[in-house]
Order: C-alpha cells, then sequence, then structure tokens
C-alpha cells in the first residue's frame, strides 16, 4: 500500500513543462475544415463564406487564415446570390475586420454576367468595399478591362478602375 501511495503521489504533471512540450507559439488557436458560415441582418442572409480550412490565432496577431480555398456569397435583398468572390487563401484581421484574399481572385457578379480577375483583393468590411493596388482583369459579354488597381462594392454593380485599358467588342 505504501509503494502504491508512493507511485501515485510521484506522478504530478507541471502544466506549464506539459505546455512546452505540447504546444507551439505559431499553432493556432482553433482549426475548422468544411467550414461554412452565414451572417444574416435582420432575419435576411447577408453573406455567406465557405472554406476548407479555417484557422484562428489570437498571438501575434488576432486573425483567421482560410487556407485551401475560400468562397464568398454576397446575397440581394430578395435572398437572390448578387456576386461571388472565390480565392486560394484568405485572411481576416480580428482586430480591424479586413479581409485580404489572394491567389486566384475571382469576383462574379451574377446578374451582369461580369468577372473581375486578380491577385489580391482587400475588403474593408466597415466601408463595405473591396478593392486592390494590383493588376486586374474584367470580363463581360461585351468587354474586356484590364488595368492596374480597382475599387468596388461586394456585389460588384459599380466600380471605378485606375489605370485602365479595355477591349470592347460592338455588335453587328
Amino acid at each position: 500500500m505504501i509503494f502504491m501511495a508512493g507511485i501515485f503521489f510521484s506522478c504530478v504533471n507541471d502544466l506549464d513543462k506539459v505546455k512546452k512540450v505540447t504546444t507551439r507559439p505559431d499553432s493556432p488557436n482553433e482549426t475548422s475544415e468544411d467550414l461554412h458560415v452565414v451572417y444574416t441582418d435582420s432575419g435576411l442572409t447577408q453573406i455567406e463564406i465557405f472554406a476548407t480550412i479555417a484557422e484562428t490565432y489570437s498571438e501575434p496577431k488576432a486573425m483567421t487564415q482560410f487556407k485551401d480555398g475560400l468562397k464568398v456569397n454576397f446575397f440581394n435583398p430578395d435572398g437572390s446570390i448578387a456576386s461571388t468572390l472565390t480565392s486560394l487563401y484568405g485572411e481576416i484581421d480580428q482586430k480591424t475586420g479586413n479581409i485580404t484574399v489572394r491567389d486566384s481572385v475571382r469576383l462574379r457578379n451574377i446578374e451582369e454576367q461580369k468577372t473581375m480577375e486578380t491577385e489580391v483583393l482587400y475588403w474593408n468590411q466597415k466601408g463595405d468595399s473591396i478593392y486592390t493596388d494590383k493588376a486586374v482583369v474584367v470580363k463581360s459579354p461585351d468587354m474586356i478591362l484590364s488595368g492596374i488597381g480597382a475599387w468596388t462594392t461586394p456585389k460588384f454593380d459599380t466600380a471605378q478602375f485606375y489605370k485602365p485599358t479595355a477591349k470592347i467588342f460592338v455588335k453587328n
């Protein structure tokens, strides 16, 4: 009995030592696979987010990273999808709410059948604007517009382009 009591009381784990062995400072606080999040306002769907892998960090900077693909649907007031934003990588700064998407970025307005392609887009949720200072190509049924830099709304229903060049197709 004394032997068993000695074994029982000698097995004490120091939590600080366990944390040093089992965690890395650069590992995420939370990891989600096949993430699907819906944001609503007054019962109406505003935004729908899909991500293959989402990792949330608190240190050194509070952020969420979307790896291996990200898709965002923006909705019209009637519940239909107005536009879709896709990329291979995304990142949300939890402090500011700003979102950065990179790598094969595509913003598509469903109704107008126009698509913006670039390598990086910045989405300011508070100002409700999407912008880039990188090369962009916009394709629609009647034109191709390219340039450096662009600003638009999440629904991609209006836009401003900086340093644009265009090819406009005229129907006979």
